[in-house]
């Protein structure tokens, strides 16, 4: 079965006015569409056919140019879609805020942390949190749409939050003010699908 660009769960202007509904509506149609048709373009007819998109970033052979980047590139948004909601903002509790504090002190410390790699990442790119087994949560950030599934690539857990730092992410509305875009995604993190996957993969 080919890859399909998932539907989102919310209308485009639904994460206004934090996210622009044309931003929105270009990123998901034009953007997320065009690695899934790259992707799978790029296994159709070998190996990595039939296999869930997981299993092919962990195992990925990272010169395959086209499979790392549309591969990444669909994962990557796929997951960025899903922590987002209208009803997003606030702060973690229970275990993942039990995570974050003890990991960085505080969700204050955590929110600094996760803006400086998101906003210092050079070029275009990924800022993510990642838990590793046990339930210990890590930052990290990605070049381009490589993720921490990838092999030695980031920190290596399983990315239960990202935010996506490339500039069709962002510019219409936000231009060259990168942090500004990245304060108001804190707005729309949906926290409870952020716990959801935080208890799935810990």
């Amino acid at each position: 079965m080919a890859f399909q660009l998932p539907n989102l769960p919310y209308a485009y202007d639904a994460l206004e006015p934090h996210i622009d509904a044309r931003t929105m509506e270009i990123h998901h149609t034009k953007h997320h569409n065009g690695y899934t048709t790259k992707l799978n373009a790029a296994i159709e007819g070998t190996d990595l056919s039939g296999k869930t998109i997981e299993e092919i970033m962990k195992d990925l052979d990272m010169s395959n140019a086209a499979v790392r980047n549309n591969g990444g590139g669909f994962y990557n948004h796929v997951l960025f879609w899903e922590v987002m909601s209208p009803n997003g903002g606030g702060a973690p509790d229970g275990e993942l805020g039990q995570a974050i504090d003890a990991a960085y002190g505080s969700f204050e410390n955590f929110k600094e942390q996760f803006s400086s790699a998101a906003a210092t990442r050079f070029g275009s790119g990924w800022a993510w949190l990642c838990v590793h087994p046990g339930g210990k949560v890590e930052i990290c950030s990605t070049p381009n749409q490589d993720n921490p599934l990838m092999p030695g690539v980031g920190c290596g857990g399983h990315p239960i939050l990202g935010i996506d730092v490339w500039e069709h992410a962002y510019y219409l509305h936000y231009q060259n003010r990168r942090p500004d875009y990245i304060q108001e995604f804190f707005s729309v993190i949906n926290w409870a699908k952020v716990a959801a996957y935080y208890a799935e993969n810990k």
